[in-house]
């Protein structure tokens, strides 16, 4: 029987997540990870392979946990423009309020890996896919609603939200604050 594992692999793998999402992949190297959970890299590559694997399962959590607060927050009360607003709002914020600008984490492992790392790529596919769902359902919901012309394309719209998110999200690596907000605000004029 081996050793009983002394971490925990969900704290474990959320901070390395953290660390790739600050780093980036080929930047973030097996000492940063060690430091960042604490855990020996032995003994963290026995739980989660190897530093490419690890990096999958980090992007993984990261695309869940991005669908499940978007579609949370896209499902509270008030208009589709209201929800879409302060959801770019709420991405905007934490972006610039963070101890550092990172961006989105998906959109930083295209730019970095998009070319040499088909698996990556997919998994940041899915998750963009996964969004321009969810805007789809809400834009729906909208149009429902009454709030969202009955004749807009909602998943023509959606990807449209999507593609101006990703670039909102790149922005934020260098825009101040008012700069992003006048760019949702405009992105959100035709809704």
């Amino acid at each position: 029987m081996g050793r009983p594992k002394k971490f925990e692999p969900d704290v474990v793998l959320a901070r390395a997540m953290e660390t790739f999402w600050s780093k980036g992949y080929a930047d973030t190297s097996p000492a940063d990870l060690v430091e960042a959970t604490g855990v020996a890299k032995g003994s963290l590559y026995h739980a989660f392979g190897s530093k490419r694997e690890l990096f999958g399962r980090a992007l993984d959590l990261y695309c869940q946990t991005g669908a499940e607060v978007t579609e949370e927050f896209l499902s509270r009360p008030g208009t589709t423009k209201e929800r879409f607003r302060a959801f770019f709002v709420l991405l905007v914020d934490l972006d610039l309020d963070g101890p550092v600008r990172r961006g989105c984490m998906a959109q930083n492992t295209v730019t970095e890996l998009a070319g040499q790392d088909e698996l990556a790529t997919r998994r940041v596919h899915r998750m963009e896919e996964r969004m321009v769902q969810l805007f789809t359902a809400r834009i729906q919901h909208g149009q429902r609603d009454g709030d969202v012309d009955r004749g807009l394309d909602a998943r023509a719209r959606a990807l449209c939200l999507q593609t101006a998110l990703a670039g909102l999200r790149t922005m934020a690596l260098t825009f101040d604050r008012p700069t992003l907000y006048q760019i949702i605000d405009t992105t959100l004029e035709g809704l």
